[in-house]
């Protein structure tokens, strides 16, 4: 509690002059809350008049919040842009066939018909893989006994965060594991593949529904929704691939999308799909194909049909006598998937009415060669 005032010598005590100071601050408020009153009242006036002339106009001051608050109330204009980067799987390789993994992003130039273009994304480091693991089932019967025993090698170059899918084909495609990452799962499943024993049905009767990959209807992929099953075993290579690209078609981007097809190359004219609709559904899934020839594709490489489709899509292919080199493909094959170049582009100077679109990559350093995809496909709405 403060002490006492003290009386101050020849003056009046402090309490009079701050008795007095509020008494004259009271009257100067009091002054101050008629002159606002009266302002108040004859603003009233006014706008009571100014309403009466005018009963429909709101007062200045609630135009001014209107004006104010208009913009928030309205939505601003939305514009739908869509976004076309373009992913670019490379590989670059020297003179002794060695991959290069040493350059950055200003030793590359990319062109889309023709067109420059800017590089957006560049990157180097592994990336995880979703590949489907393509094994044809109609081979001798000695080959068949080898690609069998060496298939579980193919889970030697999977990484952990890798998943795979494996399908067989002869006739028509068919799925014995679905994506998974579970290696001792898939190496179940490969142990108990026993190619070469087949399914048949006598001739003449037809199959309702051939089989197609799972929540994909067969009109939306391209495989028969019914057919005619044959007297003898058909290779049907086209319909396969477009069964596979569709499998990876729904993978995400941020995964490099592999088909690895162990095959003797044969491709029979029975094919309900054609090689341009399997090859279109393999560039626009962003899919690299590689291929490991046995039997008569090692003898008759330029015959290999698989070869087609690695070239247009980037990828290699290698050709195994033996099953050593078959199970050191495998390894390499996905190693190497896992770390290429991945350059990344939005198109800009080129006819965005056309459905496919060229791709060219070009290193520029001297003694090197690489390998991307021919180009891709996009949805062009029809008018």
């Amino acid at each position: 509690m403060p002490p006492a005032a003290q009386p101050l010598s020849g003056g009046r005590h402090l309490l009079y002059g701050m008795k007095a100071k509020t008494k004259a601050e009271k009257r100067t408020r009091g002054m101050i809350r008629r002159a606002c009153a009266g302002a108040a009242l004859a603003a009233a006036c006014v706008a009571l008049a100014y309403a009466g002339q005018n009963s429909s106009a709101p007062s200045q001051e609630t135009a001014s919040q209107a004006q104010t608050q208009a913009p928030a109330q309205q939505p601003s204009p939305v514009f739908h842009v869509r976004a076309e980067e373009v992913l670019v799987p490379v590989l670059v390789r020297n003179r002794s066939g060695e991959s290069v993994l040493n350059l950055g992003v200003k030793d590359f130039r990319i062109l889309e018909d023709d067109v420059e273009q800017k590089i957006t994304g560049f990157a180097n480091e592994p990336i995880p893989l979703s590949v489907v693991f393509l094994v044809d089932d109609d081979l001798p019967e000695h080959v068949a006994d080898m690609v069998d025993r060496s298939l579980g090698a193919v889970l030697g170059g999977m990484a952990d965060a890798d998943e795979m899918a494996v399908v067989l084909f002869a006739q028509f495609p068919r799925t014995v594991a679905d994506f998974g990452s579970d290696q001792d799962k898939l190496h179940e499943v490969l142990k108990r593949t026993n190619l070469g024993h087949h399914f048949t049905v006598p001739a003449g009767e037809a199959m309702t529904s051939a089989p197609t990959p799972a929540n994909s209807p067969a009109s939306e992929v391209g495989v028969p929704e019914s057919a005619q099953i044959r007297g003898r075993i058909s290779k049907d290579l086209d319909d396969a691939v477009l069964y596979c690209a569709q499998m990876l078609h729904d993978r995400p981007r941020d995964r490099r999308k592999l088909l690895l097809i162990v095959s003797d190359g044969r491709n029979s004219h029975n094919n309900t799909a054609s090689y341009g609709q399997a090859l279109r559904a393999l560039l626009s899934s962003d899919v690299s194909v590689y291929g490991v020839g046995v039997s008569e594709a090692v003898l008759d490489r330029k015959r290999a049909a698989i070869g087609k489709y690695v070239d247009a899509t980037g990828g290699d292919i290698f050709y195994a006598a033996g099953r050593n080199s078959l199970e050191e493909d495998y390894t390499h094959i996905l190693e190497e998937s896992r770390n290429r170049y991945t350059l990344a582009y939005t198109p800009q100077g080129t006819d965005r009415s056309k459905e496919f679109h060229s791709i060219e990559v070009r290193v520029e350093r001297p003694g090197l060669k690489v390998k991307a995809r021919d180009g891709y496909y996009v949805l062009v709405a029809k008018k």
